[in-house]
């Protein structure tokens, strides 16, 4: 059973649209997203500094690009069992189950980016992954910071989310037995508080919305259940960005669907790497650039036969 997964703002790095707008009418697909969202897509993505895509308002919207882009070069999403996202990359993954189509979604986050741009501006935050350590220990020395665990991203990964002197905290005293503190390439306190105003803002953009039921198993991050209605889809895309991504769930619930293999859509790299250590001997290809294409497609042959 192949699961097609997401990933979620911090995966960008500059240029790495390129070599996907080389693709038979990539370029012109994201012309079209572009005007669509008066956002020029193919500039950040292959010429903006890494600063320039830090920015959420401009990092969302790429990565779903990106994301429906590599999607596409796979083929028909008939072959995974199911779909999943992380953060932003649900959106992705609810195109790619057909309960948004791409134009919905790269309006959808555009709306997302700017809101939650806007909300970060309030107060200066930021995110920082704590790699390893015991999970209680863990929560309990955020919880003394007065950080949030934004993500529980499951193999000995938890990112926390707060006020920057509440981060440097963090960095500064890292929890006993973990091994580091990771700042992480993004612009606020994702799923905390903090970004509360953004949910009024895609409440109201998800009435424009029509979504269709999932073609294929979603799972959601919220916590880890496969929904089976586009309208449940939509209301959690727009709760999501004030709660929790808890990815450890969704590999929970990949392994009980009997997961065989997992594909990572650009920029790919990042959820495989976590699926590697808690989802052992699972094999997995990451979308880094086109040339992946060839590994993804023998892995799908091998397992659909």
């Amino acid at each position: 059973m192949l699961v097609l997964v997401a990933p979620g703002q911090g995966a960008q790095t500059p240029g790495f649209l390129t070599p996907w707008l080389d693709l038979p009418g990539a370029a012109d697909r994201v012309a079209a997203w572009s005007d669509a969202i008066g956002l020029d897509l193919a500039h950040y993505g292959t010429q903006a500094d890494a600063e320039e895509i830090r920015d959420t308002a401009v990092a969302q919207p790429l990565l779903v690009a990106a994301g429906l882009l590599s999607a596409s070069a796979l083929g028909s999403p008939a072959s995974f069992g199911a779909v999943a996202g992380h953060s932003v990359g649900e959106i992705t993954a609810a195109a790619v189950a057909g309960v948004l189509s791409e134009e919905d979604a790269l309006s959808f986050v555009r709306t997302r980016g700017l809101g939650m741009a806007e909300a970060a501006a309030v107060t200066e935050t930021g995110m920082a992954a704590v790699l390893g350590g015991d999970t209680a220990v863990v929560l309990a020395h955020l919880e003394k910071l007065g950080l949030t665990p934004a993500n529980i991203n499951g193999a000995g990964q938890i990112v926390a989310a707060g006020t920057t002197e509440q981060i440097e905290a963090l960095v500064a005293e890292k929890p006993e037995g973990a091994m580091k503190v990771v700042a992480l390439k993004v612009a606020g306190a994702f799923h905390t508080h903090h970004m509360t105003p953004a949910v009024a803002t895609l409440q109201k953009a998800a009435e424009a919305l029509a979504p269709a039921d999932p073609s294929v198993a979603y799972v959601s991050n919220r916590d880890g259940l496969v929904v089976t209605t586009g309208a449940d889809v939509v209301a959690r895309l727009v709760g999501q960005v004030a709660n929790p991504v808890r990815w450890d769930l969704c590999m929970e619930t990949f392994a009980e669907l009997g997961v065989t293999g997992i594909i990572e859509l650009s920029p790919g790299g990042t959820l495989t790497g976590l699926a590697k250590r808690a989802l052992k001997g699972v094999p997995s290809v990451a979308l880094k650039t086109p040339d992946d294409l060839d590994k993804a497609a023998a892995l799908i042959a091998e397992l659909t036969a």
